[in-house]
């Protein structure tokens, strides 16, 4: 049996990017999936449960990020993880 393979493109909308406390959240979010996945910037691909991984990836305002997730609820996962990148928001306020 071929495991589902998932792989889709979000744009990462929160006004500061995919700083600490977002990735914190993104691998938060990954880590209840049982499917592994990668997100992807450019040509490098790292691992979607890595905190470090995430934030490497450097992703402010406006990034275009892919995410690829391989398994049973690969599906799933990506639109989860997915929509969390799209999410606008975290204007600071004073």
């Amino acid at each position: 049996m071929n495991a589902i393979r998932i792989e889709r493109e979000f744009t990462v909308m929160r006004e500061l990017g995919l700083h600490a406390r977002p990735a914190g959240r993104f691998v938060s979010l990954a880590e209840r999936f049982a499917c592994e996945i990668e997100v992807r910037r450019g040509g490098e691909w790292v691992n979607g449960r890595s905190v470090l991984s995430i934030l490497s990836l450097a992703a402010s305002q406006g990034t275009v990020l892919w995410i690829r997730a391989v398994g049973e609820d690969a599906e799933q996962a990506v639109i989860a993880l997915g929509a969390l990148l799209e999410e606008p928001g975290e204007a600071v306020s004073g």
